[in-house]
C-alpha cells in the first residue's frame, strides 16, 4: 500500500553522512511507490526554542500555536507515516530534532484531547559508537524506551521502531556503503511491519 511518509532531517551539514542515509533513505521510499516529503530543519528556518506562544495550555483542549508551529501541523497531517533521520548525539535527539518534537508534537494535537494518527514512526538514528559499545551500557533499549514508549506511544503512534547505524565515523569505503545500504532498505521496506 503506498504511504505518504514526511521524512525529517536533522543535521548541520547537508554533506553529511546523516544526509547522504536520508537521501538513500527516501529512494528506498520511492523505489517502493511511496510518496515522500522531506524536511530540512536547519535550512527551512525552524526554530526549535518554545517560546510563550507555543507553551501547552493544559485548561484547553486547542490552542492556536505561533504560526510556523501551525504550518508544520498542517505539514504532518498531510502524511500517513513518519520517519527522523538524524545523528546521535549524547544517546539522544539532537536538539535541533528534539525542539521541533517540543513545539510540534504538543498538547492537544499529538497527546491530550487529540493523539497523532499518523501509522508507524521510524528513527533512524546514526551512531559513532559499535553496536557492542552500545549494548555494554544498554544505550540503545534506552534510546527504544525514549522514542518509542514516552513519545510515539504517548502521542498515539505504536507503530514505532528505532534503528541505528553504528561505526559512522568509520570513514573506511566499505562501512559508508554497509550504512548506506541499510538506510536504502529501511526505506524500501518501510512497510514491512
Amino acid at each position: 500500500m503506498t504511504m505518504h511518509i514526511l521524512t525529517v532531517v536533522s543535521h548541520p551539514r547537508v554533506n553529511s553522512l546523516t544526509f547522504s542515509a536520508a537521501a538513500k533513505f527516501t529512494q528506498g521510499l520511492a523505489d517502493a511507490g511511496h510518496h515522500t516529503e522531506l524536511l530540512d530543519l536547519h535550512r527551512s528556518g525552524f526554530d526549535p526554542v518554545l517560546r510563550e506562544a507555543d507553551e501547552p495550555d493544559w485548561s484547553s483542549d486547542r490552542q492556536i500555536f505561533s504560526p510556523d508551529v501551525e504550518a508544520e501541523m498542517e505539514r504532518m497531517k498531510k502524511h500517513d507515516a513518519l520517519a527522523f533521520v538524524f545523528p546521535v548525539w549524547w544517546y539522544d535527539l539532537p536538539a535541533m530534532l528534539k525542539g521541533y518534537i517540543d513545539r510540534v508534537w504538543n498538547n492537544g494535537f499529538a497527546y491530550g484531547s487529540n493523539k497523532l494518527p499518523h501509522r508507524k514512526v521510524l528513527w533512524l538514528g546514526l551512531a559513532a559508537d559499535s553496536k557492542e559499545h552500545m549494548a555494554k551500557r544498554q544505550y540503545e533499549q534506552m534510546m527504544n524506551r525514549h522514542l518509542n514508549v514516552a513519545i510515539a506511544g504517548y502521542c498515539g503512534i505504536s507503530n514505532s521502531k528505532v534503528e541505528l547505524l553504528y561505526d559512522t565515523l568509520d570513514e573506511k569505503p566499505e562501512v559508508y556503503d554497509k550504512i548506506l545500504t541499510q538506510a536504502y532498505q529501511l526505506g524500501r521496506y518501510y512497510d514491512n511491519d
